[in-house]
């Protein structure tokens, strides 16, 4: 069935980033891997190329689109390449930190950061996961005391995307004791005295996507620095929560459908028992379930962006999209990997990196536990 959800704009971008990711990224992308960190270089190269800030406005450096397949058809262009490690920092970047700019800055804000962040001069991270405290967002626990005109902060994060790179780390703190309205947002930026920076995080997979434990001792953060109201920061990171599932169901759908891709090239070159394994019966059922499943889960996936475009995406169906496909990806990961035998374990073939990738995408950005438990609220049963 052929795919009508891109326009001629779209289609542009998208070469025009495959052609980005062809020379800036793919050359270097394994050195990245084993150095455990894609360079802050990448980010600038992307901004001077307008692969940053899409939905930051013209008058501060950005694409000025509220088009949200632009985001999509950059992360496809990743996920296919075989990036999705460095491509991560990226889609994070655009996805999931610029919203909380770009809706709950003032105009001061704006002016100080948009800019940085449309060229890739500065570098974003959001900061929600705690030691103690993961898809549980009132549990956090770092705090912010008011002092004067600052707030002194002191907690720690941990599993924080981004977080050696970042220059500006949307922070949730606790300003009050309530649950949910004692929560708040701030900006915490790079050499802010008490800022620390542990280790970066020894993972599975996404190697060249850095991931840090981040601490606080005693931080001043000016009252400039707060992002929205005080204590509506529970409410602002819920707000965000949808696009942000539907960032990573894009990316779901096309790391599965790379994996489709690279075994259809190897099942066709590779020989067994006298033929190609491809021309063997198992092999074609099993190519044909998942180019079937993928297709599928794209319309679902396709439909979702175009209501997030408009501002309709609910948080269930976001929560739908987020479930199903990082759980199709793992599994046609998993059985394309068994297409390519032993060569599938070895760490030369794109194969093998995606499958240690693809696991950690049903537990960020809300485990599929928890996307069913919003599901399953939204029906009503008691």
């Amino acid at each position: 069935m052929q795919r009508k959800h891109y326009d001629e704009d779209h289609l542009a971008f998208g070469d025009a980033a495959r052609t980005f990711i062809g020379k800036e990224m793919l050359p270097d992308y394994l050195a990245w891997e084993a150095a455990g960190l894609a360079p802050r270089e990448l980010f600038r190269a992307a901004g001077s190329n307008g692969f940053l800030g899409l939905q930051v406005p013209e008058q501060y450096g950005g694409g000025g689109t509220s088009d949200f397949r632009f985001n999509q058809i950059l992360g496809e262009e990743l996920m296919l390449a075989g990036v999705g490690g460095a491509g991560l920092g990226i889609t994070l970047h655009n996805d999931i930190c610029l919203p909380y700019f770009t809706h709950y800055c003032t105009e001061e804000q704006k002016q100080r950061w948009l800019p940085g962040i449309a060229s890739g001069e500065l570098i974003t991270a959001v900061a929600m996961t705690e030691p103690g405290a993961g898809s549980d967002l009132a549990g956090i626990r770092t705090s912010a005391v008011a002092d004067g005109d600052d707030l002194i902060v002191n907690g720690a994060k941990t599993f924080i995307t981004n977080g050696i790179n970042a220059d500006l780390v949307i922070t949730a703190v606790r300003t009050g004791p309530d649950r949910h309205k004692g929560l708040s947002l701030v900006i915490i930026e790079r050499g802010m005295p008490g800022f620390e920076r542990g280790r970066n995080l020894d993972k599975l997979g996404m190697h060249s996507q850095d991931t840090a434990e981040l601490s606080f001792t005693d931080v001043r953060v000016p009252r400039e620095n707060i992002l929205g109201e005080l204590g509506g920061g529970f409410l602002g990171l819920v707000s965000n929560l949808p696009q942000e599932r539907m960032s990573i169901a894009i990316s779901g759908v096309a790391g599965a459908r790379a994996a489709l891709n690279w075994t259809i090239s190897y099942v066709r070159e590779r020989k067994a028992f006298g033929k190609s394994i491809g021309a063997q019966q198992n092999t074609r059922f099993v190519l044909a379930e998942i180019a079937t499943e993928v297709d599928v889960a794209q319309a679902y996936i396709d439909k979702c962006v175009d209501a997030l475009s408009v501002g309709d995406l609910t948080p269930e169906d976001a929560a739908k999209a987020k479930w199903w496909a990082t759980e199709l990806q793992g599994r046609v990961v998993d059985r394309c990997l068994q297409l390519h035998g032993g060569y599938g374990y070895m760490q030369e073939y794109p194969i093998a990196r995606a499958y240690a990738d693809a696991r950690v995408t049903r537990i960020y950005g809300g485990a599929t536990e928890i996307m069913k438990e919003i599901i399953g609220k939204s029906l009503k049963l008691g």
